[in-house]
């Protein structure tokens, strides 16, 4: 039997920028509480959770770790995800595994943009959430300042929970015994009033004991509605450590055990039942006499080890014994081991409880979002998708020794189960296996684990840019299909108009046919032909979206017509239908966020200016820094990376992310057609 239960449990995402400090955060709440005898160090390589060659090396998490520690009898589940924008998708993939997401912030750098990346990530998936502010301690913080600036960019629900004291050197607690005094900004009193006040928003008799009656409120009376408040949103309670130094730490810890909720008291996780769109939302109760469901959200795939499934226990138990089903798989497998996970280590445990993380290995149907249960009544269950960003750096990659083509698929199949934001793609008309990422990093990274964990080495150019054709106006094509052999012959002939639709809609196909002219098991025949059209394009070889296909015509022949004829025939009607539609070519657009020195500004402004880009805005930031904001056809990012060194001597740094498809010019429409047409010919 587990020494704790579900009540006894919280699970914490600590998420936000690199260089905020989480991983040194996760250090000091290990030693505090015992796990660890002395806290490891990020710059020596010898943290719980940087464990990995290449995070040694970088001196920065690559990936999400997990540990845990036991506090006040309470159980608390920590993971330490990546700061850098380019794994972004490695930290949102966890969020589902957890009730709170823990905000952690510089003091010295202040907000920045994984920052506002992570605690939208978190406000979307409806997590409870609190802030951090790690480095305390640090010279020339202003954090009085920097609580302003948090509470302007996330709202006024964001209120200190304690204040730091002599210059970040210790921290006075302003909820459970708001008695200290000295601190370096506003005062213990007007926190705890202040916070009070938010939290019995949320429950009219508690306000009305508090406002009318003029009674002093206990915390315990205070527990209810301050959960209430964190699953509405309704309070962001801010802390303030240093990390290096323990300041604030312990603080921390009886924040998080005694305030922060268990699985029972966080928002439910929003699971649904179903396929497409007949999925409807279903409850899942963390009992452990109820039947067990889980939710994997994280693969590793170890050479030594096998593939490792960590998965979050979301209903009943599970044990060393139990038979799970993988989603709806008719076959359950058997959990032989069931491991807790200490940064690189396994523990064995007996069993998990709702609330636990925990893991199996060497299971191969296991996969990323798969749903674990033991019983058939939770066939078909979904927790709702990730909004995770699409990845659009890329590389077109082949194998240097020939014959390691089956190995390096087998290698990005691997590398493609673990990360929700590294794709796999091949392009047929360029003939190019493409690899695609958040960023530089991210796929300088996985060229790395190819070549050191699956010994498969690579060559690399840029990929052909993801162009994509539509048209632009209502049209009508027909073809008529007729070849005689000698035996039996093939006829169909086919009349369909074409339609634009809204950017980003797809492709719809519509039957009209009326009267029988096209016999019912002939019109999948057609959609086949005119889906063969929308993969290979017609303008430059590129795939067509955002177009209706309605069929409303055409003749058949009771011996000759076949699937073929009306493939044919549907294929070459929608052709002719496009050429009358002004087609155009249409390019990924992207958002770029530039943090650079503010003296690189008209550096940086004209350089975007002459890759066909625009500035939205531009932010002033701590210690001279500007973050730019704009929008630029990713096309003219081939060479960005080292453009951007040039500019800032090296210390300037970008994300991107889609933001939409527009018309590329028509002179550059025209030099992709024209070369799609000589390689055609």
């Amino acid at each position: 039997m587990s020494d704790y239960n579900a009540e006894d449990v919280r699970n914490i995402a600590l998420v936000g920028h690199a260089g905020s400090g989480k991983t040194t955060l996760v250090e000091a709440l290990l030693a505090a509480t015992g796990v660890i005898s002395t806290p490891g160090s990020v710059t020596k390589g010898t943290t719980v959770c940087d464990f990995d060659a290449m995070e040694k090396e970088l001196l920065h998490s690559l990936d999400a770790s997990i540990t845990s520690f036991d506090a006040h009898d309470k159980h608390v589940n920590l993971i330490d995800t990546p700061g850098y924008p380019d794994f972004l998708g490695r930290s949102i993939s966890v969020l589902p595994a957890v009730e709170t997401a823990a905000i952690v912030i510089n003091a010295q750098s202040g907000i920045e943009p994984m920052t506002l990346r992570m605690m939208k990530a978190a406000d979307n998936r409806n997590l409870c959430r609190m802030i951090i502010v790690n480095q305390i301690d640090a010279p020339e913080v202003d954090l009085a300042q920097l609580t302003d600036q948090i509470r302007e960019t996330f709202g006024a629900e964001c209120l200190p929970i304690n204040l730091p004291a002599e210059g970040g050197q210790r921290v006075i607690d302003c909820f459970f015994q708001p008695s200290g005094e000295g601190a370096d900004f506003s005062s213990v009193a007007e926190a705890h009033s202040r916070i009070i006040d938010q939290v019995v928003e949320v429950d009219e008799a508690l306000m009305e004991v508090y406002l009318e009656q003029g009674q002093e409120l206990k915390p315990e009376q205070l527990h209810d509605p301050f959960e209430a408040a964190l699953r509405e949103a309704h309070l962001i309670p801010i802390c303030y450590v240093s990390a290096a130094t323990g300041a604030g730490v312990n603080e921390l810890i009886e924040i998080i055990t005694r305030l922060m909720p268990n699985p029972s008291e966080g928002n439910p996780p929003p699971f649904l039942k179903g396929e497409g769109a007949d999925m409807s939302p279903v409850s899942v109760d963390p009992d452990p006499g109820k039947h067990a469901i889980a939710h994997v959200f994280k693969i590793i795939n170890d050479p030594f080890r096998g593939k490792l499934g960590i998965f979050r226990i979301h209903q009943g138990r599970i044990t060393a014994q139990s038979q799970l089903y993988i989603g709806d798989a008719r076959k359950p497998f058997k959990v032989n081991h069931l491991y807790r996970l200490h940064g690189a280590e396994q523990i064995e445990v007996p069993e998990g409880v709702p609330g636990d993380i925990l893991a199996v290995s060497r299971i191969d149907d296991i996969h990323f979002d798969a749903v674990l249960h033991d019983s058939h009544e939770e066939d078909h269950f979904h927790l709702s998708s990730l909004e995770c960003p699409v990845p659009l750096f890329g590389l077109a990659i082949h194998p240097t020794k020939r014959g390691d083509e089956q190995k390096l698929t087998d290698a990005l199949h691997k590398l493609e189960s673990e990360d929700p934001c590294f794709h796999v793609e091949h392009n047929a008309t360029a003939n190019e296996t493409v690899m695609r990422g958040l960023g530089e990093l991210h796929l300088r990274v996985l060229l790395r684990r190819l070549s050191e964990q699956y010994h498969v080495e690579v060559e690399s150019h840029p990929p052909s840019i993801p162009y994509r054709e539509t048209i632009t106006a209502p049209a009508e094509g027909h073809h008529r299909h007729k070849k005689q052999t000698g035996g039996a012959g093939q006829f169909g002939e086919v009349y369909l108009r074409v339609e634009p639709m809204e950017r980003g809609a797809g492709f719809e196909f519509v039957d009209a046919v009326v009267g029988g002219v096209i016999p019912n098991n002939f019109i999948p025949s057609i959609e086949k032909g005119v889906r063969q059209v929308l993969e290979e394009g017609a303008i430059a070889g590129y795939p067509m979206h955002d177009v209706r296909v309605t069929v409303y015509d055409g003749k058949f022949h009771p011996v000759d017509s076949k699937d073929i004829a009306f493939a044919t025939a549907g294929r070459k009607a929608f052709i002719e239908a496009i050429e009358k539609a002004r087609p155009v070519l249409l390019e990924p657009i992207v958002k770029i966020r530039i943090t650079a020195q503010g003296t690189a500004m008209g550096d940086l402004a004209g350089d975007l200016s002459s890759r066909r880009g625009r500035i939205n805005g531009s932010d002033s930031k701590s210690r001279g820094r500007i973050v730019i904001e704009g929008e630029v056809p990713l096309a003219e990012l081939d060479g960005y990376d080292a453009r951007l060194k040039a500019l800032t001597g090296g210390e300037g740094t970008y994300s991107i992310e889609l933001s939409h498809y527009d018309t590329v010019p028509a002179n550059i429409q025209k030099q992709l057609a024209d070369a799609y047409q000589r390689a055609e010919d």
